[in-house]
């Protein structure tokens, strides 16, 4: 009898997960949220929403975020979905005034599974929208180039981030949105990652980052007088 129970235990744990794993890990932030408090008047507040490349870049280039109302939300091997799920508490409950996307490398990479081109602009249309219901004007960044997952080799994503970066430019450009693009200046001819802007053809380094750095502070500078257009 006990012998059962063990096994029928063993068999739950497997087929359902325990409630505490956090898939979204909406704990990486929680106490960085509550420790930063609302604006203050007239600060302009920008979070970047993101995966490792996010995450990394505060790591990599410190000094582009010091001093600024930069703040980092990205988590390592994130996708769309767990984005979406911590949406709320990691932007909209900050209040800033842009937000910037940077999604969806690893859905097509398959981190938490098959999905779709599809599926994963669905996911991203969904945070942009909640945004703008919150009135956070929004930057829809373009998915860097990649030939080849590193940890995921022959899934050939280069023609699939190609499409999907379309797909988010023409999504941003009819909804009035800020759409950024990092992909045109950091491809190659194979349509991956430029040589020397990275180190695994997937994340950038410092001169990757450096390279992003600009358009970003262009394409955050436009959001803004969208912004203020808007008042």
């Amino acid at each position: 009898m006990k012998k059962t129970i063990m096994t029928l235990l063993v068999i739950s744990s497997i087929l359902f997960p325990a409630v505490s794993q956090d898939w979204a890990n909406l704990k990486r932030y929680e106490e960085e949220n509550k420790m930063l408090g609302a604006p203050k008047p007239e600060e302009k507040r920008v979070v970047f929403m993101g995966n490792s490349i996010t995450e990394g870049w505060i790591k990599m280039d410190p000094d582009f975020f010091n001093g600024r109302s930069f703040i980092g939300r990205g988590i390592s091997g994130q996708t769309t979905p767990q984005m979406l799920v911590r949406f709320r508490q990691d932007v909209i409950e900050l209040q800033p005034s842009v937000i910037v996307i940077l999604a969806g490398t690893n859905d097509i990479a398959g981190n938490t599974g098959p999905t779709t081109i599809e599926n994963i602009m669905g996911n991203i249309a969904s945070m942009a929208e909640l945004a703008i219901a919150n009135k956070i004007s929004v930057v829809l960044s373009s998915v860097l180039p990649v030939f080849d997952y590193p940890w995921k080799p022959g899934l050939q994503p280069a023609e699939k981030i190609f499409t999907l970066n379309r797909l988010i430019r023409e999504y941003a450009e009819k909804n009035g949105m800020v759409y950024l693009d990092y992909y045109s200046a950091m491809v190659d001819e194979r349509k991956g990652l430029k040589a020397g802007l990275g180190d695994d053809g997937v994340h950038p380094n410092l001169a990757g980052y450096k390279i992003m750095e600009p358009l970003a502070e262009k394409a955050i500078a436009t959001a803004l007088k969208k912004e203020m257009k808007a008042k």
